[in-house]
């Protein structure tokens, strides 16, 4: 299990220095999409072999259970589609020419880093290394949202620096509070911030320095999952990064800082009490469900639509896990693996569209479905995955989390979170239905490069295999919550 980690780890990072040294070639374009496929398939064999147990290897250094397997295959999947279809963005911005060598070539060497950031973040047992790994993806990413270079791009990555800095700086003080507490419930200081550690000590912990510690670190982490009250980065540098970058943040970025606030729960939840977390996780996540659905409908621009998507859905899942229920937490995880592959699918459509139109105006983007058979087709079934209808694996989550809500007593918490989701869907409708059927007089030609329409091709079959049938990931997701939620 060591070696497949460690593999999954050093897998990306080969293909970064690789990226470093010889540039853009179509040979390290395939060798990150490679590691990509590696992280799935270690993910598929770790959870062969995990048995329904928690693994602690390394010396306490790396951690394999149930979420972190689950976060792998996100990872995995994602990655997949999202560097595949980067061969031909990088292809097409080279030809055009948006990006020079030098771009090119920080692009393939930033893009496997992330995803080696983020497998690090997910399997780390020590919620240090865990802050190590979530900050990474703030410097890498920093980058790629800034590829492009324009004035809006440059905004926009400074934007994201300084408030995500600020929220990872949150989190540090968090993880600082919670070893102080560690230390003096009597765990070594070599040990204190072990996930195991700290599990076994949670109900001698300071109830209110862990309170303190857990606030710190639900905002902290929150601002990384674009809740809440940090969460005025998010349109701005996913509207703004390449297409397939956009897929990463939104499709995984945002549901790996979700997955470090499920570890560090059980903990503050064992020296608080479980209403603490609840209250603070139904609050951030109404508020985002609430400013999601707002700026729906008012916004203009296509990538950013999608990013408010992205808010509303994190919003769901945060006030799905304040249910803490294992079906609450179960759902959660279908919910975080379908969104990311149907968003995934979203995000990279509007590369091409893009292109095409040199804008991602709403009002520019026009009978879509008359236009490419292939964008449409994608952009379509993306977005009736998005709005959770079936026969598409949302639709199954959000019942199931909907249920969960109503069983843990939060009736009142569905009620309002329903009528959010209601006022998003109308606007997500409204949406696509003018970008996929509205009028297009003299449109421009759109142009889909070959390994983009793999990926949505892809994308979309995966998804509809997803809503057909879960398969393994029911047993995965359903240990992870029995794991994560022991009551």
């Amino acid at each position: 299990m060591t070696a497949l980690i460690l593999t999954a780890i050093l897998a990306p990072l080969g293909a970064a220095v690789t990226g470093a040294v010889a540039g853009w070639r179509r040979g390290t374009a395939i060798f990150t999409t490679a590691t990509a496929i590696a992280i799935l398939g270690c993910a598929a064999a770790l959870g062969v072999g995990l048995h329904d147990r928690v693994h602690v290897l390394a010396g306490g250094l790396l951690r394999v259970d149930a979420l972190s397997v689950s976060m792998l295959v996100v990872i995995g999947v994602v990655g997949t589609l999202a560097t595949c279809a980067g061969i031909g963005y990088l292809d097409a911005e080279l030809a055009h020419g948006h990006i020079d060598a030098r771009g090119a070539r920080t692009y393939a060497t930033l893009v496997p880093a992330f995803l080696a950031a983020m497998v690090l973040a997910v399997c780390a047992n020590n919620i240090g290394v865990v802050w190590v790994g979530i900050e990474a993806t703030t410097v890498v990413t920093a980058f790629l949202v800034g590829h492009r270079g324009t004035r809006t791009a440059l905004e926009a990555t400074w934007k994201y620096v300084i408030i995500c800095s600020v929220g990872i700086a949150v989190a540090f003080l968090g993880t600082v509070l919670l070893y102080f507490a560690a230390r003096h419930a009597g765990a070594s200081a070599e040990q204190a911030l072990d996930l195991d550690v700290l599990l076994a000590h949670a109900h001698g912990l300071d109830p209110n320095v862990t309170r303190l510690a857990g606030g710190l670190l639900l905002i902290g982490y929150g601002a990384k999952a674009g809740l809440v009250p940090f969460h005025t980065w998010l349109a701005d540098a996913h509207s703004q990064a390449p297409a397939p970058v956009s897929a990463l943040m939104s499709g995984v970025l945002l549901a790996v800082a979700v997955s470090v606030v499920l570890r560090i729960k059980p903990i503050v939840d064992a020296a608080t009490g479980a209403g603490y977390l609840r209250t603070g996780l139904l609050i951030v996540g109404l508020a985002t469900l609430l400013i999601a659905a707002a700026m729906l409908t008012v916004t203009r621009d296509l990538k950013r639509m999608l990013a408010y998507s992205s808010m509303e859905n994190m919003g769901l899942i945060a006030v799905a896990a304040a249910a803490g229920t294992r079906l609450a937490i179960a759902a959660l995880l279908l919910h975080v693996l379908a969104h990311g592959i149907g968003k995934t699918v979203l995000f990279l459509s509007t590369g091409p569209l893009q292109a095409a139109h040199r804008s991602t105006a709403l009002a520019a983007i026009r009978g879509v479905a008359s236009r490419s058979r292939v964008i449409g087709v994608a952009f379509g079934a993306g977005t009736v995955v998005l709005l959770g209808l079936p026969p598409f694996a949302m639709f199954a989550s959000e019942v199931a989390i909907a249920r969960s809500l109503a069983d843990a007593r939060l009736a009142w918490a569905l009620i309002l979170a329903l009528l959010l989701i209601a006022v998003a869907f109308a606007a997500l409708v409204r949406n696509a239905g003018r970008i996929l059927l509205g009028a297009a007089p003299d449109a421009p030609a759109i142009v889909v490069p070959v390994t983009i329409t793999v990926a949505l091709v892809a994308g979309v079959t995966v998804s509809i295999a997803l809503g057909i049938t879960a398969g393994p990931f029911t047993d995965l997701f359903t240990t992870a919550a029995e794991q994560m939620s022991p009551r």
